[in-house]
């Protein structure tokens, strides 16, 4: 037994002695002792670069002491190839500074990185190999094929991001008031018949009855707030008031009665007018007004007021000579309802009388006109007529929605304020559309609006940040919330957020499906593909996605 032990040891040193002296030539016939792997087994494009990792294993003996190994990786696609730089090992007893692999056996890995070019999607990485004996290059008599790919489902996501619209202020109810008063005696709550006949009563009179009579204006309701002046106890300006408050009640009756207003009629009563007397004060050139407003605001009760007020007896008799006559009233408000131009009214003054409208008219009417050309003609007479960005801002906006991107920039130098929200996320978005991907992010980033953080996740996908864009795009409804999902595989997530019936969208659902293993619905999904994109049915046939639906 022991002999025979001794002699299968032996003949394995020969054998070992003997490769080890051979010619390094004998590395390329031997060449499927050579094992490879590579990672990721299916190439995949991400930010537009291929990016792959192979691992080369060598059996005990193989590796000649000698021998310089070149290994060139080389991506073959449908109209060309690219060769990675040149990896090489060297053997026990070359000098080189290359990675050394022992005569006992070893392993060397290596990571390559291609720049993406249209037609990659069909290739196929392999690695030539080559063995230097001194100044003899022997090739290896076949390549080792590592991966097939390229993935470049990334390349689903809509670039064009989304635009934001200003805000405008057209109110299609516009209230107004019109309001008079008559004045009372101290003391008195009648009233006076001169009081009914002047000029501002008139006045309040023929606006009722002109209301009335206009087809856009409504008296919603009328108010009545009876004074008492503040001075005097609490008690008596209280009871006052309020007959005061019936008496004027009584007086709008008469003036209304030629033409009754069809609206309630409020009425209210204000003991002691505080308000009233503090703003005819402010407004006074009375001496000693700065003193009266102190005490004002030094004191809240009543009584005190009045008190510290009487004390100042010369300031007090101008008060009851120019100020408290004029608190000793009744007013009345009517309160009314303009009914603005209603849509159809607006698109077609848009047409016909557009010098007539204003800015927030303008800004509204351009909401509601589908056709392009309209759209600019309204924006651009917003623009130039009130000097307003946000009609030029929406103005690029509509540009970028009909993908007119050179008269997009010519509106955005228009804009005078260059740090609104709205100017960054239109501005991130030209950028974006010229692939600046720095100055769009700088942009959408200074920009505040939910669509600016969406518009970023557009650069996350683009640059291989697929958990940031999901995070940006969770639950927004975002045209690209389905692909984030796909891209890190929550493929039940993608299926709920892809709700168009569009082919781009039916492309999306076949790629899930063929994730999924579900050949069938693949099938059905780009029957749909295939009726309504001839582009995405070219891509479809390339793409590494559906290679097993394809077999």
């Amino acid at each position: 037994m022991k002999k025979n032990f001794l002699k299968i040891l032996t003949v394995a040193f020969i054998g070992l002695t003997a490769l080890s002296c051979s010619n390094p030539s004998k590395m390329a016939k031997d060449a499927q002792l050579v094992s490879v792997q590579n990672n990721p087994k299916v190439l995949e494009v991400i930010a537009d670069e291929i990016t792959a990792t192979y691992t080369m294993s060598f059996p005990e003996g193989y590796f000649h002491p000698k021998a310089i190994l070149e290994v060139v990786p080389v991506l073959v696609y449908q109209g060309g190839e690219v060769a990675a730089p040149a990896f090489k090992l060297q053997g026990e007893k070359i000098t080189d500074n290359f990675q050394s692999i022992p005569l006992a056996g070893g392993k060397a890995s290596n990571t390559v990185k291609f720049a993406y070019k249209p037609g990659m999607e069909a290739s196929h990485l392999e690695i030539r190999v080559a063995v230097w004996n001194k100044d003899k290059k022997i090739d290896f008599p076949a390549p080792y094929k590592l991966a097939d790919g390229a993935n470049i489902t990334y390349k689903l996501v809509h670039t064009s991001g989304t635009t934001a619209l200003t805000s405008y202020d057209y109110k299609k109810v516009i209230a107004e008031k019109k309001e008079t008063q008559i004045l009372y005696t101290i003391n008195s709550s009648v009233v006076r018949p001169k009081e009914l006949t002047k000029a501002e009563i008139k006045e309040f009179e023929k606006f009722l009855a002109d209301t009335e009579a206009d087809t856009r204006r409504e008296v919603k309701s009328t108010n009545i707030v009876a004074y008492a002046s503040p001075d005097g106890s609490m008690d008596i300006n209280s009871k006052l008031s309020d007959k005061r408050g019936e008496t004027a009640k009584s007086a709008f009756d008469i003036i209304t009665k030629k033409a009754p207003v069809n609206a309630p009629v409020n009425v209210s009563t204000i003991a002691e007018d505080w308000d009233g007397f503090q703003e005819l004060v402010a407004a006074s050139t009375i001496q000693d007004k700065e003193l009266i407003l102190r005490v004002l605001s030094m004191y809240s009760d009543p009584m005190v007021r009045e008190r510290e007020i009487k004390n100042m007896s010369k300031v007090f008799k101008t008060l009851a000579d120019k100020v408290l006559p004029e608190l000793r009233r009744a007013r009345f408000i009517a309160n009314v309802d303009y009914s603005n131009y209603n849509d159809e009214e607006l698109v077609e003054l848009t047409k016909t009388n557009i010098e007539i409208m204003d800015v927030e008219a303008l800004l509204y009417s351009a909401t509601l006109v589908k056709d392009f050309d309209a759209k600019v003609k309204i924006y651009t007479k917003a623009g130039e007529k009130f000097k307003d960005d946000r009609a030029y801002n929406n103005l690029v906006a509509t540009y970028l929605d009909n993908g007119k991107l050179p008269e997009a920039k010519i509106a955005l130098a228009k804009i005078g304020n260059k740090t609104s929200k709205y100017y960054y996320n239109n501005a991130g978005i030209i950028a974006l559309r010229d692939n600046n991907l720095k100055g769009a992010s700088e942009m959408f980033k200074k920009s505040d609006l939910p669509v600016s953080r969406q518009n970023l996740a557009i650069i996350d996908i683009l640059e291989g940040r697929y958990n940031d864009a999901v995070a940006k795009l969770a639950g927004t409804g975002d045209d690209n919330e389905g692909i984030a999902y796909i891209l890190t595989n929550q493929l039940d997530k993608a299926s709920k957020a892809i709700t168009h019936m569009c082919p781009h969208a039916a492309y999306m659902r076949a790629v899930i499906a063929a994730r999924q293993g579900n050949m069938t619905e693949v099938a059905k999904q780009l029957d749909i593909v295939y009726s309504k994109s001839e582009a995405l049915k070219l891509r479809s046939q390339k793409d590494i996605e559906f290679a097993k639906f394809r077999e």
